[in-house]
């Protein structure tokens, strides 16, 4: 039975780094935001004080360690002091994507049985709505962060703030594997899943995203990707453990982003990569200075290749694509600039603590060459499913766990991503994955975004379709396209059309969602 004395002195805790900083670099920057025009920061010291002062608060509540504490709002320094401050106590985190539905709205909130819920003021209204369904939330605290009125149950998270307590938590045993957060994911075919990590998870893979993503010791980044999503939130706390700074943005804004890199000297950016290629559409670009960026992370989609050529000329910095999954807090592969010769969609090499490998579906790893379901072990791989054993054990079969993702290795063992499960188009008896379609397209040069997937059709049995976001003001043609991806593709692999749209469904962090296409379009071709 540990004793707190022994568990304090060597154990795996997230919410102790944030001590250590303010220790080692008290009054370097930790979190900063333009608001209204202010710059609003915390030193690092300062932010290890607001982060007792919120466990204290929780704790003031009657909210236990252990128990569960959700958390609503776009990006803001008041949601980064309630996640981090969650951390210190003890308490298990479950940052909320605000964007869902009420259903899963209310299905994540019962299912995980939060006890309190921090919601920001421009929220209020939608959680209002659904308090009544609510079966386990009995404290309401309100981020005042817009200057919403707000209703009489809400606790001012200030003012609780201002009469809390800043001294450390020294009385709670955490332990390496206890849970750390919930994270859920998007529910687009199903309920949400709750994945479930634990301390040791985040606390590894921000040591290995600082090696293996370039993140350096006092390092400036940016935090423009939604604060609820795992990889936004691994690299805000990646910054934060290397005593680093972290820009925060509520929304993102191009030009605005732009002047901030140079106001804040910021080194290490990720975005989306159709983020990305909004900037070097900024007609402005040339007149700021953006020589601090070091690092260009993207990540959850591919880049075509001219875009990311005219991104590395004009920040003259290396780029690194990330991939991985929640289940895997998150980050599992890296590719970085080093292998300039490789085309395709590449994942590269596993992080540094990760084992990678491909499977068939009767458990053999398989050689290089051969098509299998990408699996993992690390210590950074989830405890489980919340609450669902099933799924648990489907995820973890064969002593590996399982992503869901197809993949092969090449000639050199950089792992070449092919499709989710789900997502490989089986037409005329061929296998298409829909990114290698998704990539081609991406190029011609009047493409904004798009996606491609697979529609019922009666002689191809699915038809490879795609759904194409032209820039402001460029014009292109299903006929072009069509011809670019006859260039690149084999015959089997060309769209049977091209949908022009001005806006396609997205998940929080950008991703199309796919599951709401096919059942829009799944008429499409019936008269064919």
């Amino acid at each position: 039975m540990a004793t707190i004395e022994k568990n304090l002195i060597d154990r795996v805790a997230m919410g102790d780094i944030f001590r250590r900083k303010a220790s080692t670099v008290p009054n370097l920057d930790a979190l900063v935001e333009y608001r209204n025009e202010q710059r609003l920061c915390f030193t690092h010291l300062q932010l290890n004080q607001a982060l007792n002062q919120v466990a204290h608060l929780l704790r003031s509540l009657g909210v236990k360690p252990g128990e569960r504490v959700a958390l609503a709002g776009p990006n803001s320094i008041e949601f980064a002091l309630a996640i981090y401050g969650c951390m210190k106590g003890g308490f298990v985190v479950v940052p909320l994507n605000h964007l869902q539905g009420k259903d899963d709205l209310i299905y994540t909130l019962n299912h995980c049985e939060a006890k309190a819920l921090f919601v920001e003021d421009s929220l209020s209204e939608k959680f209002d709505a659904i308090k009544s369904e609510l079966t386990s939330t009995d404290h309401w605290i309100n981020l005042a962060v817009t200057g919403c009125s707000i209703a009489d149950h809400y606790l001012d998270f200030q003012t609780l703030l201002d009469n809390a307590s800043d001294e450390e938590i020294v009385d709670v045993i955490i332990r390496d594997r206890d849970p750390l957060q919930i994270l859920y994911t998007s529910g687009t075919t199903s309920k949400p899943k709750g994945v479930e990590t634990s301390h040791l998870a985040l606390f590894i893979n921000t040591l290995a995203a600082a090696i293996e993503l370039g993140i350096k010791p006092k390092m400036a980044g940016s935090s423009a990707m939604p604060m609820f999503h795992c990889a936004q939130h691994l690299v805000g706390t990646t910054l934060l453990h290397a005593g680093g700074k972290v820009v925060v943005f509520r929304e993102f804004n191009p030009k605005a982003f732009l002047q901030t890199i140079e106001t804040e000297q910021i080194q290490f950016v990720f975005l989306l990569p159709l983020m990305w290629k909004t900037l070097l559409d900024v007609p402005e670009i040339d007149n700021f200075d953006l020589s601090s960026v070091q690092v260009g992370m993207y990540g959850m989609a591919p880049m075509d290749q001219p875009s990311l050529l005219r991104l590395k000329a004009r920040f003259n910095c290396s780029f690194t694509l990330a991939s991985g999954q929640t289940e895997m807090t998150p980050l599992a592969t890296v590719f970085r600039d080093e292998w300039p010769e490789k085309k395709g969609n590449y994942w590269g090499e596993a992080i540094l603590t990760t084992d990678q490998a491909v499977m068939d579906d009767d458990g053999n790893i398989l050689p290089d060459g051969e098509i299998g379901e990408i699996v993992w072990r690390a210590p950074s791989v989830m405890n489980g499913y919340y609450k669902n054993p099933e799924a648990t054990a489907e995820a973890s079969k064969y002593d590996w766990h399982h992503s869901g993702d197809l993949g092969y290795f090449d000639e050199d063992h950089l792992l070449m991503f092919v499709d989710r499960k789900k997502d490989m188009i089986k037409t005329g008896g061929e296998n298409v994955p829909s990114v290698k379609v998704e990539r081609v397209v991406m190029a011609h040069p009047a493409v904004a975004g798009g996606t491609v997937i697979g529609l019922p059709h009666a002689y191809w049995t699915e038809a490879v379709t795609a759904f194409v976001i032209l820039k402001a003001g460029q014009v292109a043609t299903e006929a072009e396209i069509i011809q670019l991806c006859k260039s690149e593709l084999g015959g089997y692999e060309v769209p049977k059309r091209v949908v022009f749209v001005t806006e396609l469904p997205t998940t929080a962090t950008g991703k199309f969602l796919k599951t709401a296409l096919r059942d829009q379009y799944a008429d499409l071709y019936s008269e064919q």
